[in-house]
């Protein structure tokens, strides 16, 4: 047994969560908002189970160096890569990537709807923005109208989104090249929480 209730549930409701607030792209609001709601506060405990969650949890059995890093994806190359019960070296880090990643596009996002809209957690202090800038008649003949408030701020939110996107399909090509190498399967492994001991090659 080494991924417990939690770790497993953490993982696919952040998985369907990221795909409903990516999709929904804010139509509806509501629904983006609140995906990114239970997205920040399904990390923030994560984040709290990493240190106190058991030992496979732990931010402790799975922060390696970047020399480790590039040693295992070496050897995952090569086929020669060393096989872990938790987290692999390079599994972790996307871990960590990930967690870091959606921290950002939502901490983003939630200081997005605050300005534009005055709600969420952080309208407390974020003040309301108008747009600025009137709208004017450019010399191509266009109109140029003015910037929506937090124009900034929804870039670096989509930036991180994406981002985040990008992450996500290199998490699932090296879960597909972890799961060649060592002859398991990882997804089975974050559904049922068991992997097959060390000692059974």
């Amino acid at each position: 047994k080494v991924w417990d209730l939690f770790v497993r549930t953490f993982h696919w409701s952040l998985a369907v969560l990221f795909v409903v607030a990516y999709v929904s792209e804010g139509e509806p609001l509501w629904l983006h908002s609140w995906a990114g709601y239970f997205i920040a506060a399904l990390i923030l405990v994560r984040i709290v189970w990493g240190f106190v969650g058991p030992s496979h949890a732990r931010f402790a059995d799975f922060i390696y160096g970047p020399a480790r890093i590039v040693r295992y994806l070496v050897g995952l190359a090569t086929g020669s890569a060393r096989r872990y019960l938790g987290h692999s070296p390079a599994g972790g880090a996307m871990v960590i990537a990930l967690l870091l990643s959606l921290l950002a596009t939502t901490g983003t996002g939630m200081a997005l709807h605050a300005v534009r809209n005055g709600a969420g957690p952080l309208a407390f202090a974020i003040p309301v923005q108008t747009a600025t800038g009137d709208v004017r008649l450019r010399e191509d003949g266009r109109v140029r109208k003015p910037r929506k408030p937090g124009h900034d701020i929804e870039e670096i939110h989509e930036l991180f989104a994406n981002l985040t996107l990008v992450l996500v399909f290199l998490h699932l090509g090296g879960v597909l090249a972890a799961s060649l190498a060592h002859r398991e399967n990882l997804v089975r492994a974050m559904v049922d929480g068991r992997k097959r001991p060390l000692s059974e090659k």
